[in-house]
């Protein structure tokens, strides 16, 4: 046997020892530290890209949904990422996104329980680091028109516009209408503040005869639902 076929994977350059992981026993028993790092395949002079990887996701407690949150500001912060791999590392995160949302477009859109509420939802704005409003529009059988993105703040607060939501849905010709918002803090608990705004979309949407379905609360971990708390 020679000496290159003998050689163990600890024994191997920092930046290859993924890749012949990978090869001998898949990608499932890679890290997911060593699965950055086979995709960002080089690191500095001085880091290999694979210490730059486990020094990046002890940073986010080992979790991609952490990793997720961070801005490309924040990522050049660690060291041996600048502007390239930052950018790298965002469009990982997007195009993990984008596969979650196409694997919902493929079921149906009609609305039955808060859990396809949610279902539809989680990953536009579960895992966002400010809170934000999305809005679904729906026909007379509860089936989908449209989502909007309503607003964006920060991560304790957004500001919600009662009659600019309104003239949304109207413009859908909905029949109904079901409100979600974000708490990054992951609390799913609704505050005094989200009560109010339920109330009072609910009262100024009876009085365009448009239905208020629910209202969801969403965080990474689950979500809070007025309807089956019985608070509409």
């Amino acid at each position: 046997m020679s000496e290159k076929t003998s050689l163990k994977i600890h024994d191997l350059d920092p930046e290859e020892r993924p890749r012949e992981k990978a090869r001998k026993y898949g990608f499932g028993v890679l890290k997911n530290s060593e699965l950055l790092a086979l995709i960002l395949r080089t690191g500095t002079v001085d880091i290999p890209i694979t210490k730059i990887c486990e020094n990046l996701f002890e940073s986010c407690g080992n979790s991609f949904l952490n990793l997720m949150r961070k801005t490309q500001p924040q990522l050049e912060l660690h060291d041996g990422i600048g502007p390239v791999k930052a950018q790298q590392i965002l469009a990982i995160m997007e195009m993990v996104k984008r596969f979650s949302n196409e694997a919902l477009e493929s079921r149906p859109k009609i609305i039955k329980q808060s859990s396809d509420i949610y279902e539809i939802l989680q990953y536009e704005m579960g895992n966002q680091p400010q809170e934000e409003i999305w809005m679904l529009t729906l026909a007379r059988n509860n089936k989908i028109i449209n989502r909007h993105h309503l607003t964006r703040g920060s991560a304790t607060a957004s500001v919600f516009d009662v009659k600019m939501a309104l003239k949304t849905a109207i413009l859908d010709d909905a029949q109904a209408i079901i409100l979600a918002h974000n708490h990054p803090s992951g609390n799913l608990l609704p505050s005094p503040q989200d009560d109010h705004l339920t109330r009072s979309l609910k009262n100024a949407a009876a009085t365009m005869e448009l239905r208020l379905l629910d209202h969801l609360i969403i965080t990474t971990a689950g979500y809070y639902s007025y309807a089956d708390e019985g608070k509409l």
